[in-house]
């Protein structure tokens, strides 16, 4: 029975990476090889239930729409994304000191989960049980345990990946999960579409928010299946001293050095988004058709774009960011041109959802194209420093970079999404320069 099933893994690993001998390794420990299809799909099934969970609390579409419902003051809404984007980079440094101590690090993933899990589980009751200030208050409470547990996954999630999955592999494992999250999520959107919200209440938030605790659950108790092998635990030492050493990777590393100006810069895809929105509530009377909508849409654009974009980043991360920053870049001016001239066949509600759907396909383009990039430059003795150094210098960038909005507030958001076009067009000219470190075969 257990030859049945590995043969059947191996199998399916082989159609889903087109390798002809599972066993051809990249970059992993010798001992890792056999057991890599099994891993690949341990791997894969947990991100996919992490990204689903993810998006049923995400911090930009789900929450905002929940506060409304509750009547939570407004300045507890802008706390959202600041929380759940900073929460999870900005403590990494101090983690990935932690995780360097361990010479088996999937359990730091699975208990990132599992606190992931019990943040929902509290936004839930909060949704159930309070309103107003006292309910903005208790979800940005357990959002910020949210963020910090998604902090705790994200310092250990790469290392295992780095450990278990070769070269060549990780953009099609990364993509798939993508696009299957993205299917998932799309079937929760157009459930959201048949349900009427003001009069279901806050049950349907809270509803959602025990089933992504759940699947936090199920993906920790999956990933922990996982066969690592032990790494090395140099490095591992006090957390704040260990801190200020990695932090001197800056001066001795220019490869990395050059990595983290280019992720950066395409920190101008990522700041992007709110201001769309922006847009289509000005332009369009009633705003969008609804949160169903909204979920939609992000679904398509993974479903859609995500194993392109995993399969080229295979064959050359470098290019992905490249190509994602120049398409948003565009986008960008292309809306600007169409908002400021009032062209009725975009300024509509269908034009208005072709360019979320573009624009989420370029940044899942950016995300996945950087990621692959990080994993492939690293090696297993620096990979978890280049991972904590990188969140948490982006994670100030991004704070910083809120101050966008105040272009926002003085020229509108057309403009700041023009601006922000701009800076993506350019952006594309530094990456060019980037070494290419990927190794297809």
């Amino acid at each position: 029975m257990e030859n049945t099933r590995s043969l059947l893994i191996e199998s399916l690993y082989n159609r889903i990476t087109g390798d002809e001998d599972a066993r051809v390794c990249k970059d992993i420990p010798d001992s890792a090889c056999n057991d890599q299809p099994r891993n690949f799909f341990c791997y894969l099934i947990a991100n996919l239930l992490g990204k689903v969970a993810d998006e049923i609390g995400s911090a930009k579409l789900i929450i905002p729409w929940l506060f409304g419902m509750l009547g939570v003051p407004a300045v507890f809404t802008g706390f959202l994304v600041p929380i759940r984007e900073g929460g999870v980079l900005l403590p990494q440094l101090a983690v990935a000191a932690a995780v360097r101590k361990l010479a088996v690090r999937k359990f730091v993933w699975v208990t990132g989960a599992l606190l992931s899990a019990i943040s929902l589980f509290g936004m839930a009751w909060a949704a159930s049980a309070t309103t107003g200030i006292a309910a903005g208050a208790l979800i940005l409470l357990m959002l910020i345990l949210f963020s910090l547990s998604r902090g705790l996954c994200s310092v250990s999630a790469k290392d295992v990946l780095g450990k278990t999955v070769s070269k060549s592999r990780r953009g099609a494992l990364m993509g798939w999960s993508a696009s299957l999250s993205g299917i998932a999520i799309l079937l929760i959107g157009l459930w959201l579409e048949s349900v009427d919200l003001s009069a279901a209440g806050t049950r349907v938030f809270s509803g959602l928010l025990i089933t992504g605790g759940v699947l936090w659950i199920i993906g920790a108790g999956v990933f922990s299946t996982i066969l690592e092998q032990p790494g090395a635990t140099d490095g591992g030492g006090n957390a704040l001293a260990v801190a200020l050493k990695q932090l001197t990777i800056l001066k001795t590393d220019a490869e990395f050095r050059r990595y983290l100006t280019a992720r950066a810069l395409l920190l101008t895809v990522a700041l992007a988004p709110p201001f769309y929105v922006l847009i289509a509530q000005s332009e369009l009377k009633n705003g969008l058709a609804g949160l169903g909508s909204l979920i939609i849409a992000n679904g398509l654009a993974s479903s859609l774009s995500s194993p392109f974009w995993g399969y080229m980043g295979d064959r050359s991360s470098k290019q992905v960011m490249a190509i994602a920053s120049a398409g948003a870049g565009l986008l960008g001016i292309f809306t600007f041109l169409a908002v400021t001239a009032g062209w009725s066949w975009i300024v509509n509600p269908y034009g208005m959802a072709a360019i979320f759907l573009v624009l989420n396909v370029m940044h899942g383009g950016v995300r996945l194209g950087r990621k692959v990039y990080l994993v492939d430059m690293a090696t297993g003795d620096n990979r978890a420093t280049y991972v904590a150094v990188s969140n948490t210098l982006i994670g100030v960038l991004m704070l910083a970079g809120g101050l966008i909005g105040l272009i926002g507030d003085k020229l509108g958001p057309a403009f700041t999404v023009l601006t922000l076009g701009i800076l993506s067009l350019l952006t594309v000219f530094y990456i060019r320069h980037l070494p290419d470190v990927s190794e297809p075969e």
